[in-house]
């Protein structure tokens, strides 16, 4: 394992041989780029056409199909012979075309997957591809970003980093620029420095690249799993083994005919030709096509469920599989979060039945909601106006998913996708409530907090389901109001109103109470509670 994450940014600069402030040379870059060579993962598992060829006639079953042939040949049953071959070959276009067109979407795959990134090169920023980084270039990471090497940090600002594809843990990390003093720290923990696959879901940083290409730590484990030896699945094993007993059986046929012809005084040549036939009939030539063809049609209802097979039998080893167990997310699973419940002052919304897009609020609160719409209920639409604001996910609309995908933390994303789907885009609660600043999410203070102006087309009341659901805070004092996004029981210690009936009401002993129970209720679920609150602000009172 490396060390730079026991080093100082200065160091760390010092020993790559670059500037912070102006990055490498162009010169210097490309000497280094012919040392270091392109910046990135080697396939050396790949496989050329001839390669996937040859496969396809080395099974047993296949060998013995064409010693098939050959002897139907040498006994001059050349219609035979020709249906023996016919079928190998056959067969072996079969799989060689299934596996060539797995390879090559692989390697379209590939192409895709390689990112532009913003270098600092001859002091000058520019943006370029990823495989033309070295070490020593300085490297700009903002939202969104797939980091495109192993790199220090040298400036982190409110900067996490989703690292779930390489260490497999969910939950982003908060890094900073410090240098830390344990050695043998896991990936996980290496809180200064970013890794090559990961993907920035917060703030902004910049770092200088330590490693590129197969000496990153992705690097490392693609090299191990392309040098794992390959074994055989249970069909390949019992194809061999069917082979070999047939091929044993039939030896023994032509043996035992041809001797008992020769004790009964038979032709030797017509005998030998007998047995021979006899031979050639044991061997079950529709075989290995009926194996490769249901193995393609397999492979091809996997690539329907976005699967892509690789190798033909790979199909049949996943479908041996009985259980999959993994302790993992993000790595199985979509690392992807939902918002399931709302609970405002005793109203509730359950959301796992897939209750959006403007439907009903079942209520639990003597009120009742009932069939109340979103635009009708000014605590929920305050508390999804909140989740949508209070956050830095860059929303847009999936056309061909006709979902709602974010870009940012993933337990944001969930916010801003609900509040989306129930009527609530970010696009437009932004247009009515310009954010004007911001305070970071910090450990101490446990909570996120934004500031936004009251836009004029709220003011005069815009139509649609917006202003109407928003139209209580409109009396409220304040050209400006701040929504904070944090833990439930940090938030309980800071506010002194809730909001209940189209108004705030002190926070009396009895809603601290029931907050606090249906917080410790839901954790008790298994979910991520955060809690949504507000509060209007005098003009006089900021400072920007």
């Amino acid at each position: 394992m490396n060390s730079w994450h026991l080093k100082s940014v200065e160091a760390c600069v010092e020993e790559l041989q670059t500037s912070a402030e102006n990055g490498l040379s162009p010169e210097e870059a490309r000497q280094r780029q012919a040392k270091y060579g392109r910046n990135e993962l080697v396939d050396r598992g790949g496989r050329s056409p001839l390669t996937i060829l040859w496969e396809q006639f080395r099974s047993a079953m296949v060998g013995l199909l064409i010693g098939a042939a050959l002897v139907s040949v040498a006994l001059q049953e050349f219609t035979d012979a020709a249906v023996i071959a016919a079928i190998v070959l056959l067969n072996a276009a079969l799989g060689f075309f299934q596996d060539y067109r797995a390879e090559k979407a692989l390697a379209e795959l590939k192409k895709l997957a390689v990112p532009n990134v913003r270098v600092r090169r001859g002091g000058k920023l520019m943006e370029m591809s990823a495989v033309e980084l070295v070490p020593g270039d300085i490297v700009l990471l903002e939202v969104g970003n797939t980091v495109p090497a192993d790199g220090r940090l040298i400036e982190s600002v409110s900067l996490k980093v989703q690292e779930s594809a390489l260490t497999g843990e969910s939950a982003t990390v908060e890094k900073s620029i410090a240098p830390l003093t344990e050695t043998e720290l896991p990936l996980g923990d290496r809180r200064n420095m970013v890794f090559l696959g990961t993907t920035v879901s917060y703030g902004h940083g910049l770092a200088v690249v330590t490693e590129t290409g197969m000496q990153t730590e992705l690097g490392h484990i693609a090299d191990s799993l392309q040098n794992v030896k390959t074994e055989a699945t249970p069909l390949q094993k019992r194809l061999a083994q069917l082979g070999q007993t047939l091929a044993l059986f039939a030896l023994c046929i032509v043996a035992l005919v041809f001797l008992v012809g020769l004790t009964r005084g038979e032709d030797m040549g017509l005998m030998l030709r007998t047995a021979l036939s006899l031979a050639v009939a044991v061997v079950p030539e529709g075989l290995p096509a009926v194996a490769t063809v249901a193995l393609a049609l397999g492979a091809k209802r996997m690539l329907d469920r976005q699967a892509l097979i690789r190798k033909l039998p790979a199909v049949e080893t996943l479908g041996s599989v009985s259980v999959i167990c993994s302790d993992k997310t993000g790595t199985l699973t979509e690392n992807r979060m939902t918002v399931t419940y709302l609970s405002v002052a005793g109203n509730e919304w359950d959301l796992s039945d897939g209750g959006r897009q403007g439907a009903a609020m079942p209520s639990t609160n003597s009120a009742q909601v009932g069939e109340a719409s979103l635009a009708e209920n000014s605590a929920f639409a305050l508390l999804l106006a909140g989740s949508g604001l209070c956050n830095d996910v860059e929303l847009h609309f999936d056309e061909e998913q006709q979902r709602f995908e974010g870009i940012g933390d993933p337990t944001e994303v969930a916010l801003v996708v609900a509040a989306a789907e129930l009527g609530l885009p970010k696009g437009k609660l932004s247009r009515l409530l310009p954010r004007q600043a911001e305070i970071p999410f910090d450990s101490d203070r446990k909570r996120m907090t934004t500031i936004h102006r009251v836009s004029a087309s709220m003011k005069e009341g815009m139509d649609g389901p917006i202003p109407s659901a928003l139209k209580a805070v409109l009396d409220l004092d304040g050209d400006y109001f701040a929504f904070t996004k944090g833990a439930v029981d940090s938030l309980l210690t800071c506010c002194n109103y809730v909001w209940h009936e189209d108004q705030p009401q002190p926070m009396r002993e009895e809603w601290q109470s029931r907050i606090a129970a249906t917080n410790e209720k839901l954790a008790g679920e298994g979910m991520r509670v955060l809690g949504i609150a507000f509060r209007p602000i005098e003009v006089d009172a900021l400072n920007f």
